[in-house]
């Protein structure tokens, strides 16, 4: 069966998430996909692209919850309970020795996905925190671009593995937590009673 370069990436990331992106080589993808190091090297010119391509997928992949959902019309705390758990459920298995390594060896790249990626989230976070205001379940006293900007850096800290050791705090938690702290501080108290009732139906604590 032929691969598309999607669905090679989609295996390359199980194995940069569960061994960290610098033990991983280009004889040890070939030899996991089970393809001749030449028809890698079709998809790829070196590893360094590769890592490139992977990161523009993970920001595709992201930027598809938002074309899949029809966010029209709906409830704000909806929204970012739909969004939170897809985020969850795609990203609750990063490594903390992913990170590291990029940052360390392919610091330009990494850095222009955070960038790009930061961006992305702190429009969709602003248009979200307009809409609940207006829809009258966030408080309406809130610095729209202030509360954009915190919940980005809050996503970002996740995945401090200085600050947040892996051995300690499990992605799911340090999402759920962070979330639920964000919801109750924009929040009024109508937002608050709607939040609780509807995060029991969309099974927040359960990334799957």
């Amino acid at each position: 069966m032929e691969n598309s370069t999607s669905e090679i990436l989609e295996k390359v990331r199980e194995l940069f998430y569960k061994y960290g992106v610098r033990s991983v080589s280009m004889d040890d993808i070939t030899r996991d996909l089970g393809i001749p190091k030449k028809k890698l090297y079709t998809y790829f010119k070196s590893k360094t692209e590769l890592v490139e391509k992977l990161l523009e997928l993970e920001r595709q992949n992201f930027e598809i919850i938002f074309d899949t959902y029809n966010f029209e019309g709906v409830n704000a705390i909806d929204i970012l309970l739909i969004v939170s758990k897809e985020i969850g459920g795609r990203f609750r298995d990063v490594s903390p020795s992913m990170t590291f390594d990029l940052l360390k060896y392919y610091p330009d790249i990494y850095r222009k996905h955070i960038d790009d990626r930061t961006e992305f989230i702190y429009e969709k976070i602003k248009i979200n925190l307009e809409k609940g205001i207006n829809q009258g379940v966030y408080r309406d006293d809130l610095s729209v671009e202030l509360l954009a900007r915190l919940y980005i850096r809050r996503l970002l800290d996740l995945h401090n593995p200085e600050f947040f050791p892996a051995e300690k705090f499990s992605f799911q938690t340090l999402f759920e937590v962070m979330f639920d702290n964000f919801i109750r501080g924009i929040a009024n108290q109508k937002g608050i009673e709607y939040y609780e009732k509807q995060k029991i139906k969309v099974n927040f604590n359960k990334f799957e």
